[in-house]
């Protein structure tokens, strides 16, 4: 079965990265290309060294009246059977190019549906109605976890066009042997400038306002006025957006910028985790909590305030996770207790293997076997051109 995973960008971000551990870990019977509406990115280019071709359909805009068409001529090129569409802009121009190109079998992961947003956009009457027009045009909804289920059902998508498929974690890509995670976090702390003695509070994840990573910087501040005996607090997040600049200005402003390390959209995350204490995850409203499954699988205690992974396992899946109150006061006073073991990993948990990624591709190779089976493939119009396919390397 030939695959087209459509997405909306491939910048550093959890449905990014979810969906190239999926391509690395799909059963071999389905042979995936990527088509990405903007911007390529970091992932991008990971995706490409795995061996996976991508194509950048160069959408302009929301408004950009050319994106479908050319989406629609890549797909009827490349005669796949399948296409599997990502994001919220990936969802709607894409089900409809695949629908336009002929193919009838669309699958479509719904990653980040919370209660009044969608990918950080406010949910309006629009907004849903162009979202249910769309999924009408679709053949089966993922579903990351049961909360997005339920919301997907609530808005009127029937309950057997929704299937519940989990993210998936590389629980061996985060595991370091006590040596070589002694000496990667050297290096990464000598890298960062952070040093070798600090206690580290680490954040994972989009600068995004639902993140709230504002709540760490706050934190911190309070940790450094009143630090413990032997203990030099410091935050390091790792990730970008558009809300980096007002981090920034917050952390100078309260007087731990010195303290601060922002860096930047990165690749090798399992690496930087080696130089993290502990780590935070402060928002509210998560969809899944990828960020706190790699805190776990990389030997980190972490503290949380919402992650629907753990929700519905035993308390004794995770036990170096905790519970968290959603206000800086409560961040400081859980991370003013030591929880960090250096160079010492904590055994990777029962959550982790529940996630393991190989059986969540496995499911979702089976799930592309049932939609395939259901839906024949309309012959196709002659080829027309189509998005550019980026270089290899």
């Amino acid at each position: 079965m030939k695959v087209l995973q459509v997405i909306t960008g491939l910048a550093a971000g959890g449905a990014e990265q979810q969906l190239r551990l999926l391509l690395r870990h799909l059963p071999d019977r389905h042979r995936c290309e990527v088509a990405v509406l903007t911007g390529p990115g970091a992932v991008a280019a990971g995706i490409r060294a795995d061996g996976t071709p991508v194509h950048h359909v160069r959408m302009r805009g929301n408004r950009d009246p050319a994106a479908v068409p050319r989406l629609t001529a890549l797909i009827r090129r490349g005669g796949y059977d399948l296409v599997h569409t990502h994001l919220f802009r990936a969802c709607l121009h894409g089900r409809l190019a695949a629908r336009l190109a002929g193919v009838r079998a669309v699958v479509a992961t719904e990653h980040s549906l919370l209660d009044d947003r969608i990918e950080g956009r406010r949910i309006t009457p629009a907004v849903r109605a162009l979202y249910l027009a769309a999924e009408r045009l679709g053949s089966t909804t993922v579903a990351v976890s049961p909360e997005v289920r339920a919301r997907l059902t609530g808005w009127g998508v029937p309950p057997d066009r929704v299937e519940l498929l989990p993210g998936g974690i590389d629980a061996a890509r985060y595991a370091r042997p006590t040596a070589s995670r002694a000496a990667v976090r050297q290096t990464v702390r000598t890298e960062l400038g952070l040093p070798q003695r600090a206690q580290v509070v680490g954040g994972v994840g989009r600068l995004v306002p639902d993140k709230r990573f504002d709540v760490l910087v706050d934190a911190l501040r309070l940790l450094a006025a009143a630090p413990a005996v032997g203990r030099d607090p410091w935050l390091l997040l790792v990730g970008d957006g558009p809300e980096r600049a007002a981090l920034e200005r917050r952390a100078r402003r309260l007087g731990v910028a010195h303290r601060t390390v922002f860096t930047g959209e990165r690749d090798d995350v399992p690496d930087l985790l080696t130089a993290m204490d502990v780590l935070a995850a402060p928002s509210t409203e998560e969809t899944f909590g990828l960020a706190v499954l790699e805190g776990l699988a990389a030997g980190l205690p972490v503290r949380y305030t919402c992650c629907p992974a753990l929700a519905r396992l035993p308390a004794d899946a995770a036990p170096g996770a905790r519970r968290v109150a959603p206000d800086a006061a409560s961040y400081a006073a859980e991370l003013a207790v030591p929880g960090g073991r250096g160079a010492d990993a904590l055994p990777q948990p029962p959550a982790v293997r529940h996630y393991d990624i190989a059986r969540v591709a496995a499911e979702l190779g089976a799930l592309y076997d049932r939609v395939g089976a259901r839906h024949g493939r309309c012959p196709d119009p002659a080829p027309a051109p189509c998005g550019e396919r980026l270089p290899a390397g």
